[in-house]
């Protein structure tokens, strides 16, 4: 089967063997009450009360959204506003730690006896997409089409990540528990573990523990950039295409983020919900890159000061990988469900722009086949037919067409801005 256009990056992965070490309790949290796709919670505490470890303390009664939970014990000392990195403001509760980490009288396994109470659970678990995008988990676990196919994102293609390959060498007993909790309450007959080919100690692993179950699929994809994308793994997994205004769903698919299915696991044994995150912490400012288990909450500062962070050097601190991550404005805003990387970089170029030369690089690049040196010239003229048949909804913002482009233009940047012209249904 043809795969679908990407490109090739230096993995740079300096942290897949570095095993998972426990960041030390801060002395205070900052957990803000938007922290995944979806409404805001509210807050349930105010300044001055008590919490514990696993108590919720922001909910909404609006179903896209999940709860917030604190992965602290210790006192409330304030509910302020906070502007999240998107410029969004919502509530966040400030919490000074006790040290004791005192486990909440709310931390119970779930009991869960059909479909309709394990999806009341997973909100319960304040689970959301742990690859980035933050998608609320019980809702894609929810879809009204009938799904015959499970796929468990393992690509993690970006560079410098490795928080989820980690997952799969520390956890890989999680990962496949999660795999057949969800395909058995949701009654999927398949589950493709789709895995990048330069993770062979991995794919190694799940071969074997697969081998006598044939329900799960072990597949290995091309090494290249963005395996990891949802329509193009879905491509590359089953040929199935994700048309234009369609969910996976409709093509008879989820897909999960191997993080999320680990968690989703250990949640349901333990009733523990979602309080800390595994980051990758790596760049040519850290000291020591590794990766870190956090508590949510705990602000980025600590997290490079933990890894031997030269802060006076870094020029650019991005959450995320850095083809797609976020550029964090302040050092002091908190690890969020979404976290999933740390990279401090001391030396960053902003290039130049010039005019395009028409090379076609960026059309012979990209995964949906889109055009975007025409998408860049619609934009400019605010031409909204154009560029709803140059399809660019279709765009995922994967950047492989601004990486290639040696005139340097932000069409990434430009896509993005352009679906914004178009009304939504």
């Amino acid at each position: 089967m043809r795969k679908l256009n990407g490109i090739r990056l230096k993995h740079r992965k300096n942290t897949e063997n570095s095993q998972t070490v426990e960041m030390p309790l801060p002395s205070k949290v900052r957990i803000p009450m938007s922290m995944h796709m979806g409404a805001p919670c509210q807050p349930l505490v105010k300044a001055g009360d008590m919490v514990t470890v696993g108590q919720k303390i922001g909910e909404t009664d609006v179903p896209f959204s999940v709860p917030v939970h604190s992965g602290v014990s210790g006192k409330v000392t304030a509910v302020t506003d906070y502007r999240t990195a998107m410029g969004a403001v919502c509530k966040a509760v400030e919490i000074e730690t006790d040290g004791l980490q005192t486990v909440s009288e709310e931390v119970k396994q779930p009991a869960v006896t059909d479909k309709e109470s394990f999806i009341k659970a997973v909100r319960e678990s304040g689970s959301c997409g742990l690859g980035g995008a933050g998608f609320p988990t019980h809702i894609k676990l929810n879809p009204k089409q009938q799904i015959d196919t499970l796929i468990i994102n393992a690509a993690e293609c970006e560079p410098y990540i490795t928080a989820d390959y980690r997952e799969m060498i520390e956890c890989p007993d999680d990962i496949i528990g999660g795999i057949n909790l969800v395909k058995s309450m949701l009654g999927i007959k398949m589950a493709k573990l789709a895995i990048e080919a330069n993770k062979p100690e991995a794919i190694k692993n799940f071969t074997e523990m697969a081998k006598n179950d044939d329900t799960i699929d072990i597949v290995t994809l091309p090494s290249s950039y963005p395996q990891g994308a949802e329509k193009v793994i879905i491509y590359n997994s089953t040929g199935r295409i994700v048309k234009e205004g369609e969910l996976p769903a409709d093509q008879g698919v989820i897909v999960i983020n191997i993080s999320t299915v680990g968690f989703l696991y250990r949640y349901f044994q333990t009733g523990m919900p979602l309080v800390t995150r595994r980051l990758t912490v790596d760049g040519n400012a850290v000291g020591e890159p590794k990766n870190v288990r956090v508590v949510i909450g705990t602000s980025f500062r600590e997290v490079m000061e933990f890894c031997k962070t030269d802060m006076e050097s870094v020029k650019k601190l991005i959450g995320g990988g850095p083809m797609m991550g976020m550029s964090i404005p302040d050092v002091d805003m908190p690890v969020v469900k979404t976290s999933n990387a740390l990279l401090a970089i001391k030396t960053y170029d902003e290039r130049k722009t010039s005019a395009c030369i028409r090379c076609g690089r960026c059309v012979r690049v990209c995964p949906m086949g889109l055009m975007p040196a025409d998408i860049d010239r619609a934009y400019k003229i605010k031409n909204i037919e154009e560029l709803k048949t140059l399809k660019v909804m279709l765009c995922m913002n994967c950047g492989s067409c601004t990486y290639v482009c040696p005139a340097n233009r932000k069409l990434a940047e430009t896509n993005q801005l352009a679906k914004a012209l178009i009304p939504r249904k």
